[in-house]
């Protein structure tokens, strides 16, 4: 290893690929509302882990949801004495916008499921950050 890991990027078999906003909200009735890198997720080491990313997906109608992802409990390993990196997370934000002001009731959601999102829900997306090494 010579360098730091690279952040947000799509990694074999990890189901988060890194698809373009635009094609989010030119197939989907949905907008992003952000999209950033996931600072800090990445194991410390040597050479720290690649930090990964946080997705928010607005609703804008109702919508039937299902959710596949891994790593919610355990971050991804570090090598050769790297620590791992942070687990991923998926959060729901109900809608409740009340006098203007978003009313954020936050719903923590496992890894894998099937729900029903409402038009004004969010839901974030963080994905793992990678394993330091050394």
């Amino acid at each position: 290893m010579h360098a730091d890991g690279a952040s947000a990027i799509h990694t074999h078999m990890t189901n988060s690929w890194n698809t373009p906003i635009e094609a989010f909200e030119h197939q989907f009735p949905l907008r992003i509302a952000s999209y950033r890198i996931r600072r800090g997720s990445g194991g410390a080491g040597a050479h720290r882990g690649g930090d990964g990313i946080v997705r928010e997906f607005e609703f804008l109608i109702p919508a039937e949801v299902t959710l596949l992802s891994d790593r919610r409990e355990r971050g991804p390993w570090g090598l050769a004495g790297g620590k791992s990196g942070k687990p991923g997370r998926n959060t729901l934000l109900h809608d409740g916008v009340r006098g203007g002001v978003r009313k954020e009731r936050p719903q923590n959601l496992r890894g894998k499921l099937r729900f029903d999102a409402r038009a004004g829900d969010l839901l974030r997306i963080e994905t793992p950050g990678g394993g330091g090494w050394g």
